[in-house]
């Protein structure tokens, strides 16, 4: 009997001989997922307006963003919640532990047959903090005012660690989180200070993920080499990179069949993609599968969700995906 998508998706995820790679492709192709984050329509309405040619608006933190109008899709924090550390004694996080805001959550992973629920997190400390005092000024904090980021740290941990308790009890099955920690060759932190502010973190949140019985998925851009063994310690299940011919095609399938950790990953868009050669993306597509779905698997394929974003067409991207899907057809059944 053919396993379910959702088995395909816990095979790869635990190593247990999947009879074929995971699939998370989106326009109507095949997907082994059903996704959901948490509805916080309920307790914050968005701000949105436009002044010359730049739109502002505002995020569920309290942040405000900008950016280009009719350009970029994402943007820049402009003024951050925590523009003073004054603000924090008064600061309030958002109540997205609210058991109101799971109820469509539930629904829709009720509703999901027989894919793999995968829940969607607004991020872990570091990509939820940054934001809360901008980027330039946080990576200053970590030195100059620990105390106060310890405190923050711990306070957005806290709700973090009920969040993941609520999507267990909307009925997911595994977590996905966005946390980009690298450049194109190196950490954004040394590999001591990671160990030191933010493994402790992750691990909290790993063990209340594992502890309501779902995976963790981590999506991060850049090279996180030196700390690979470490997310894998503290209960990373998979990593989403969207540029894993940066650490080495080999190399990383090496290190992620030996800590058991999948891959998460469309074909990579920065050096293959970007060429727009279908010889080229087709080979580095078996290569792919050739490499990362071992004799116990470990490989989820996907497209890169924003192909107007690197200049990517969708007959480009459909040479990839009927790659993966013509390996799938020839593995063990």
């Amino acid at each position: 009997m053919a396993m379910t998508p959702r088995d395909v998706i816990k095979g790869n995820l635990n190593f247990t001989k999947p009879d074929r790679i995971g699939l998370a492709f989106d326009r109507k192709r095949l997907s082994d997922f059903c996704g959901a984050g948490i509805d916080t329509s309920l307790i914050w309405k968005k701000r949105m307006w436009v002044e010359n040619n730049k739109q502002f608006y505002d995020d569920a933190w309290g942040n405000l963003w900008y950016r280009i109008e009719g350009m970029s899709s994402g943007g820049e924090v402009h003024t951050p919640v925590l523009d003073t550390w004054d603000k924090l004694a008064t600061y309030k996080l958002p109540e997205l532990d609210k058991p109101e805001l799971y109820v469509k959550t539930k629904e829709r992973f009720a509703n999901a047959g027989d894919k793999y629920r995968l829940a969607s997190l607004p991020g872990f400390p570091f990509a939820i903090c940054r934001y809360m005092r901008k980027l330039e000024t946080y990576l200053g904090d970590l030195v100059l005012e620990r105390e106060n980021i310890d405190i923050l740290h711990d306070r957005v941990t806290t709700l973090l660690e009920k969040v993941i308790k609520r999507m267990a009890e909307a009925g997911a099955d595994g977590i996905f989180y966005c946390e980009d920690w690298g450049t194109q060759e190196r950490l954004l932190v040394s590999p001591d200070m990671w160990r030191e502010i933010f493994k402790p973190l992750y691990k909290r949140l790993c063990k209340a993920a594992h502890d309501n019985g779902l995976h963790v998925l981590m999506h991060s851009c850049g090279y996180n080499w030196l700390i690979l063994d470490d997310l894998a310690e503290v209960g990373v299940n998979a990593f989403q990179f969207d540029q894993p011919e940066l650490y080495g095609i080999e190399k990383l399938a090496e290190k992620l069949q030996k800590l058991h950790v999948c891959l998460y990953s469309p074909v990579d868009i920065q050096k293959t993609m970007q060429t727009k050669d279908k010889t080229k993306i087709v080979a580095a597509a078996n290569k792919m599968v050739d490499n990362f779905f071992g004799p116990n698997g470990g490989l989820i394929a996907k497209n890169y969700g924003d192909l107007k974003g690197i200049g990517i067409t969708e007959e480009v991207d459909m040479w990839a995906y009927e790659t993966f899907l013509a390996r799938c057809q020839g593995l063990k059944k």
